[in-house]
């Protein structure tokens, strides 16, 4: 039997499997490398893990699908770079588990958000969008500002992400709940965007 590019083309079965073995193989030779690399499995100088309140609030930030209109990844682009900042390197995620990078942009990129406004803004902000940007159709969490955090819950968060490799002392899980005493999940979702993207100095 003559092997060759026809005949390949005329067996659907073998020509997929031809396809996903060299994917796999390529997709492999791609990856695998960057395991080893020490710019995408190291922090960047400065990055320290989630403190118990940023932790809860970017669980907060996720439970309201903020990913969904809003990514965290500027690319390396002057477009980008001028309007959000530094472009985004890997080794500022290593403690994210999941990552929130995204190409979906409803809303601005909020990878370098920390700091831009005042937690006063935020709060204004989330109560009602259109109250600071009139065009916005982002919609509103009042709610946040009312619902109270449960302190206790934090301890079982910071120990799953220790067992993810988060440098987690036991003096800081132990320590956990105190800090989220007579906190909203409003004042949790603020102290988490005021900490992105602020290990690398921003374009203003």
């Amino acid at each position: 039997m003559k092997f060759s590019h026809e005949w390949i083309e005329k067996n659907p079965w073998l020509l997929i499997g031809l396809v996903v073995l060299v994917i796999s193989i390529g997709g492999l030779v791609e990856i695998v490398p960057l395991f080893f690399q020490k710019s995408t499995t190291e922090p960047v100088a400065g990055l320290k893990p989630y403190s118990p309140l940023r932790l809860v609030g970017r669980d907060v930030y996720i439970r309201e699908g903020c990913y969904n209109c809003h990514s965290q990844m500027i690319r390396p682009f002057r477009a980008e770079t001028e309007r959000y900042g530094h472009y985004s390197v890997a080794g500022e995620f290593v403690y994210d588990h999941p990552f929130q990078w995204g190409s979906k942009r409803t809303g601005p990129d909020l990878a370098r958000v920390g700091g831009r406004y005042s937690d006063e803004w935020h709060r204004a902000h989330l109560d009602n969008p259109r109250d600071l940007v009139p065009e916005s159709n982002m919609p509103s969490y009042p709610w946040l500002a009312n619902a109270q955090l449960v302190p206790a819950d934090v301890t079982a968060k910071m120990r799953a992400m220790k067992t993810l490799g988060v440098p987690y002392t036991d003096e800081e899980i132990a320590a956990g709940p105190a800090q989220l005493a007579d906190k909203t999940e409003q004042d949790a979702l603020i102290a988490y965007l005021q900490g992105l993207g602020t290990q690398i100095k921003t374009r203003n």
